[in-house]
C-alpha cells in the first residue's frame, strides 16, 4: 500500500496530528489519593500509549468537578495542582511525538461508584466510605445504583462553567484538545436519552431540548477557546426501543458541529443495562458513518482489531479517524506494527532511536 489513509496526518483547526490512529480514553482508576490527582502510572501509561506510535492520546473521563468523578480514584481537573500535573503528563506525550487531549466529562446518576477492578466491590460507594450524593436530568436510578437527586435548572449554567473552566486548564497545561463526554449514560448522556431524562422544562421532552446542554457546554468552550480542537463522544444509539436513536443522533451531531464541535467520536449504549448489544468486530462503525454524512468529520471505535480492518473504515469513507482501546492495553505499540504492515511511508520515523535495533 503506497500511502496508507491511516498513517496520513489529519488537521484540527490549527492543530495537525501525525496519524488517524488514536488512543480511545479508558479509565484507569489509578487516582490513588482519592484526589483526581494523576499518579506515576499515568505517567508511564500515556507515554508507552504515545511512544507506541499513536496519532492522538485521549486521556481516560476526567471530572469537571469532584462529585462529576466516576469513582473516587478516577482523575479530576477543577484545580491548580491537577492543572500542573497535567502539564507534565502533556510533556511525556509530545516527547514521543503524538498529541494529548483529555475527556471531560460528568458521571451524573453513575457517580460514586466503585472502581472496575477483578475481584472488588460493585455499586454504589456509599457517602459513610467516601462516596458522595449523585445528580441526573431525573430522580431515577440506573439499574440498582443510588437514586440521584434531579438537577434544578439553575444549576445547570454551573456545570456548563465547570466543562469550559475544565478545558481552560487543559489549554494552560498544553493539552492540544478535549473531548466533551457524552457518551456511556454518563450525564449529557443522560440528558440526550428519554430512558433517563423525564423534565418537563427547556432541558426535557423534545430533541432540541433534550441536547439543549450539551450544546451550550460545547458553545461555551468553543467560545472560550476559539482555536482549540473539541472533539464530543456520543453514544449513538442506546440500543433499546425508546431510547436515544442514531437518527436522532445524526441530527445531534449537526447541531453541535454548528456550535463548533471538529469531530464526533461514535461509541454506542452505556444507558441501558439491558440493552442487547450486538458486539462483534466494527459493530459500531456504522453509526460513525451515519454521523458523518451530515459534514462533521467523525471517529470509529468497537473491535476494530487488524490493520487491513482500520485502513478499510477510512478507505470506504466510514470514518476520518480510528481509535483503539483495549487492542491498545495489549500491545501499546501495536500502531507500529500496522504500519509497517500497511507499507506505511513513516513507518520507520515512528520507531523511537532507543527502539531502532528492534523495528519491523
Amino acid at each position: 500500500m503506497a500511502d496508507p489513509l491511516l498513517f496520513r496526518p489529519f488537521r484540527m483547526r490549527d492543530t495537525e496530528v501525525r496519524n488517524r490512529l488514536w488512543v480511545s480514553p479508558m479509565c484507569q482508576y489509578s487516582a490513588d489519593a482519592q484526589d483526581g490527582m494523576p499518579t506515576d502510572w499515568h505517567l508511564a501509561h500515556l507515554g508507552g500509549l504515545a511512544r507506541g506510535g499513536a496519532g492522538m492520546v485521549i486521556m481516560e473521563a476526567t471530572g469537571v468537578v469532584p462529585e462529576g468523578r466516576i469513582s473516587p480514584f478516577c482523575l479530576g481537573l477543577w484545580n491548580d495542582a491537577q492543572e500542573a500535573a497535567f502539564a507534565r503528563l502533556a510533556e511525556i506525550v509530545h516527547g514521543h511525538g503524538a498529541k494529548l487531549a483529555v475527556q471531560l466529562g460528568h458521571a451524573g446518576r453513575k457517580a460514586s461508584t466503585h472502581p472496575w477492578m477483578p475481584g472488588g466491590p460493585e455499586g454504589s460507594v456509599p457517602v459513610s466510605a467516601g462516596g458522595w450524593p449523585t445528580v441526573a436530568p431525573s430522580a431515577v436510578a440506573f439499574d440498582d445504583l443510588a437514586e440521584p437527586r434531579a438537577l434544578d435548572s439553575d444549576e445547570l449554567p454551573g456545570l456548563v462553567r465547570a466543562f469550559v473552566d475544565a478545558a481552560s486548564r487543559a489549554v494552560r497545561a498544553g493539552l492540544d484538545a478535549v473531548e466533551i463526554h457524552a457518551a456511556h449514560g454518563y450525564l449529557l448522556h443522560q440528558f440526550l436519552s428519554p430512558l433517563s431524562n423525564f423534565r418537563t422544562d427547556a432541558y426535557g421532552g423534545s430533541l432540541e431540548n433534550r441536547a439543549r446542554l450539551l450544546r451550550e457546554v460545547v458553545g461555551a468552550v468553543r467560545a472560550e477557546h476559539p482555536a482549540l480542537p473539541v472533539l464530543v463522544r456520543i453514544s449513538a444509539t442506546d440500543w433499546i426501543p425508546g431510547g436515544f436513536e442514531l437518527h436522532e443522533a445524526q441530527q445531534v451531531a449537526v447541531w453541535i458541529a454548528e456550535d463548533g464541535a471538529d469531530l464526533v467520536d461514535c461509541s454506542t449504549g452505556g444507558n441501558a443495562p439491558s440493552a442487547p448489544i450486538p458486539v462483534g468486530p466494527s459493530y459500531q462503525v456504522h453509526c460513525a458513518a451515519a454521523v458523518r454524512e451530515g459534514g462533521i468529520p467523525t471517529g470509529a471505535v468497537g473491535l476494530i482489531t487488524e490493520a487491513a480492518q482500520a485502513e478499510g473504515i477510512l478507505a470506504t469513507g466510514q470514518a476520518d479517524v480510528v481509535l483503539l482501546g483495549r487492542a491498545l492495553l495489549r500491545d501499546p505499540h501495536l500502531p507500529l506494527r500496522w504500519a509497517h504492515e500497511l507499507r506505511a511511508p513513516g513507518a520507520d520515523a515512528l520507531v523511537p532511536r532507543q527502539y531502532w535495533r528492534a523495528r519491523f
